[in-house]
């Protein structure tokens, strides 16, 4: 399987973002690190793996960007800042990164995915930009980022905390969208997914609620679902 390291340089962020690429060709498949995981994550903990059959037969081919994390929402800053640095994440995914591969495939389009912390990333974006995301996969995701606000809240806290901005959802895009949330019964994100399961259904916005055994949140259950959900592709 052929992997690349690069570092793309983006002009929101001031800095270089590292990433790893896996495959040569195929449908561009994003794939968001947990809460302070990094770029080699996905790799070292197997789930570039579990889709390695895809990626040798060129069906896909995944990119792991680095996440700032550590320097918005997880920073000892004031939530304005946190809120203003992950917009210039944002941007750079946006602008920057995401025009880069999404005419990889004629459809124009990735499929994004997150693992824990990196659904939210993983379902911003998406929400946020539908008209360049056709799959949305998360796994064991979390959608609410008010935890870390401490009381502050904006026009900028609601446009990036999808659990309040998709009842405002408009764009048809999102209709057209193949989503899927991912969790378990064990899931300490269950009750996070059931609730945003149901602002999807209120909106009547197509998605499967995958709700597996008796499994941890945690990297054997990630493994078990990510074949899975890329096959749908």
């Amino acid at each position: 399987m052929h992997e690349a390291y690069t570092e793309f340089y983006s002009h929101h962020l001031g800095h270089h973002v590292k990433m790893l690429t896996f495959g040569t060709h195929g449908y561009p498949l994003v794939i968001f690190p947990t809460t302070l995981g990094s770029y080699y994550e996905a790799k070292d903990r197997g789930l570039i793996d579990s889709v390695r059959w895809f990626v040798e037969r060129g069906f896909i081919q995944v990119f792991c960007p680095d996440s700032i994390n550590d320097a918005s929402w997880y920073a000892n800053i004031h939530p304005r800042h946190k809120l203003e640095r992950h917009i210039q994440y944002d941007r750079f995914l946006y602008e920057e990164f995401v025009p880069q591969i999404r005419w990889n495939t004629p459809s124009g389009r990735i499929a994004c995915a997150g693992i824990s912390f990196g659904g939210f990333s993983a379902t911003n974006f998406a929400f946020r930009h539908p008209e360049y995301v056709s799959h949305l996969f998360n796994l064991s995701g979390a959608f609410d980022i008010k935890s870390f606000l401490r009381g502050y809240y904006d026009d900028n806290a609601y446009f990036n905390n999808p659990m309040d901005f998709i009842e405002g959802a408009s764009d048809p895009n999102l209709w057209n969208m193949k989503i899927i949330l991912g969790t378990s019964n064990w899931d300490i994100c269950l009750d996070a997914n059931l609730k945003f399961s149901e602002k999807l259904r209120r909106k009547r916005i197509d998605h499967w609620l995958d709700v597996r055994g008796n499994v941890e949140h945690d990297w054997p259950l990630w493994l078990e679902m990510l074949p899975h959900y890329v096959s749908m592709i």
